[in-house]
């Protein structure tokens, strides 16, 4: 505070002099007379003001001169760094003096002028640690990408600045799209600093996208080990790596590995739905069936899906439609009124023939969620049943432009996937695809197109799974709808 006032004093004491002197000197009007030794002199105003100014720099370089004899005097004195104190001193104000001003450009995203401070600075500084790293840091701002390279290149030989080198080399490389040297920079900076929670996100997409499911797992134990992961997610990801690691030794045959991955990745996660289809037929070619139907049960009682009962029917492939829907009963038995579940119910009743339990298994799904596959289901039971066939093309038609329901979704994207995959092919989110309805980006057309398919051909009966039985007749009784030939209205004009 008292320095403050100091210094506020002082700045008033030099302005209130200066305008002293500005007004002696105006009034003098002829200047001023200088008489000292026997000599007078006379300065006009601006003599005056250059005998002021000229004044200044000696004494500036008097200061200066005495500077260089204090430290040729340490010197003498056996202080050997005194005189190389002294001129560096300079160099050092200099260099720091353009490392700030190189640091300011940076954060105010001035690449070019940054590059240049930094350069400066490199020229003072006996500093590579500071001066090279805001070289190569300016040099990618400015979009300079070779010397910024070489920057990073020359850091490396410090361990001091070992890791930011890599992580700088790590950049490059990923905007250059050379993914695998990226990963090998990547695996080394985790070396390096383990818990480095930017480089191990870096390494497990990596990891994820070249499908090295093994050193994926690695990463994220080491993100576990770090604790920034808790531990639920890191049983649902690490299964989700186990399931895919699985998937990778049953596709090379070795089927013992594979079917001890698959269960892992189950064990660990148990409402993981790939995993629970995957274990459970693995068991089965083991032969253990009791097994795979316990693993199925598990998981449609965490969430009913369509694949658990694909691999559900697998366990037993070759029994009749009626022995089907009697072993099916214990898998839902916990979720009676689930609609994957009537859904399920009603395509089996289907397959047995068992039209009006269809339809009693379907109950009102086609009115409150009135999906495609629960409309074809509902299509195929009024054929069964013999009713028009104006009424079964009235359901196919609804189910034209029905919703298609709950996909395989990417939660970031909402892109929508044919199969379950760890990775989203569309944004590359790791583990971002669920079991749910998309949001609807298409409707109706104007022209009314989506009934064309309605009039070249006449709908087929539905199997259990939802799909077309081609080789299936139509019950006795029902009208045989005629073809009209769309090519024949065309050149028509309609």
């Amino acid at each position: 505070m008292i320095w403050s006032l100091l210094k506020v004093l002082l700045f008033l004491l030099i302005v209130a002099s200066l305008t002293l002197g500005a007004g002696i000197l105006l009034d003098t009007g002829g200047g001023i007379r200088i008489a000292a030794a026997g000599f007078e002199f006379t300065l006009g105003p601006l003599q005056a003001l250059i005998t002021f100014l000229v004044m200044v720099v000696l004494v500036w370089l008097l200061m200066k001169l005495v500077g260089l004899i204090v430290a040729v005097f340490r010197f003498l004195n056996g202080d050997e760094t005194a005189i190389s104190r002294y001129f560096d001193r300079n160099r050092e104000r200099k260099g720091f003096q353009a490392l700030s001003e190189g640091l300011m450009a940076l954060a105010a995203g001035e690449g070019r002028l940054a590059l240049n401070r930094a350069i400066k600075a490199e020229k003072y500084l006996a500093e590579p640690h500071l001066t090279t790293l805001l070289v190569a840091q300016a040099a990618e701002a400015a979009g300079d990408t070779r010397r910024a390279t070489e920057a990073y290149k020359e850091l490396l030989g410090s361990e001091t600045t070992r890791f930011v080198a890599i992580r700088g080399l790590l950049r490059q490389t990923l905007a250059e799209g050379d993914t695998e040297t990226a990963q090998k920079l990547a695996a080394k900076a985790l070396e390096l600093k383990p818990r480095h929670l930017e480089t191990q996100d870096i390494l497990l997409k990596l990891q994820a996208e070249s499908r090295d499911w093994k050193g994926a797992r690695a990463t994220l134990g080491a993100k576990l080990k770090a604790g920034v992961l808790p531990k639920d997610v890191y049983r649902r990801r690490d299964a989700v790596l186990a399931l895919q690691q699985a998937q990778g030794v049953m596709d090379e045959g070795v089927s013992i590995e594979a079917r001890e991955a698959a269960i892992e990745a189950n064990r660990q996660s148990p409402d993981l739905i790939p995993a629970a289809a995957m274990a459970a037929r693995a068991l089965a070619d083991k032969g253990d069936r009791k097994g795979a139907a316990r693993v199925l049960k598990k998981a449609w009682d965490a969430k009913p899906h369509p694949d658990l009962a694909a691999a559900f029917a697998d366990i037993e492939p070759d029994e009749t439609p009626t022995q089907r829907l009697k072993r099916f009963r214990t898998l839902v038995a916990n979720h009676p009124e689930h609609e994957e579940t009537r859904l399920l119910m009603a395509e089996l009743h289907i397959a047995a023939e068992e039209f009006p339990e269809a339809r009693r298994a379907l109950a009102d799904v086609v009115e409150k969620h009135p999906t495609q596959r629960a409309l074809a289901i509902m299509a195929a039971i009024e054929r069964g049943e013999g009713a028009d066939e104006a009424v079964v093309r009235g359901w196919l038609a609804k189910a034209l432009t029905a919703p298609r329901g709950p996909q395989w979704c990417c939660d970031k994207c909402q892109a929508v996937h044919a199969k379950w995959d760890p990775i989203c092919d569309n944004c590359g989110g790791f583990d971002t695809l669920s079991w749910r309805e998309p949001p609807e980006r298409t409707g109706p057309s104007a022209t009314g197109a989506e009934v064309l398919p309605l009039l070249v051909q006449p709908p087929k009966p539905v199997r259990p799974d939802g799909a077309f039985d081609e080789t299936k007749p139509v019950k006795e009784g029902s009208e045989q709808p005629e073809v009209i030939d769309l090519e024949a209205i065309v050149r028509r004009g309609g």
